[in-house]
């Protein structure tokens, strides 16, 4: 397994895993320019690889507000079904704390929806506690 920065070309296999293993439907085109956007300042995409394919990618971003110190905010984590089990999002998650290491942050951050018990116990077994429940609250401006 290869875990390494994302690139536009791996759209298409991210753009599934967003579908397949979060159920967030988007378009590939939508990824591609998302990924072309990314400014490494603030956030970083990486991804894994078998057999040159990505079976799974981690989103994480530069997290401020003016009540705490910076964290790293964990915005989306997805390993194929096919691939769990073996490290991927272990691996994934290491790197996402080694790019907040290295960018002056000790605190991760993450939300994870209610139904998704299985992740609960994965990142419990990480070390991540958990610290309140919460409502997403969603408003479509157009």
């Amino acid at each position: 397994m290869l875990i390494r920065t994302a690139v536009t070309e791996d759209a298409t296999e991210i753009r599934g895993l967003c579908s397949s293993e979060l159920g967030y439907p988007c378009d590939e085109s939508l990824v591609r320019v998302r990924i072309g956007w990314i400014d490494p300042e603030r956030e970083a995409v990486f991804v894994a690889v078998i057999d040159d394919k990505v079976c799974g990618f981690i989103h994480v971003e530069r997290y401020n507000t003016l009540y705490s110190e910076s964290m790293a905010n964990i915005l989306g984590l997805a390993v194929s079904s096919r691939c769990r089990r073996r490290g991927i999002g272990r691996a994934l998650i290491d790197r996402a704390e080694k790019w907040a290491i290295e960018n002056g942050i000790n605190v991760m951050r993450l939300n994870s929806g209610c139904s998704r018990t299985a992740a609960h116990e994965f990142y419990r077994s990480l070390d991540y506690g958990f610290e309140k429940d919460q409502i997403r609250f969603i408003k479509k401006l157009l």
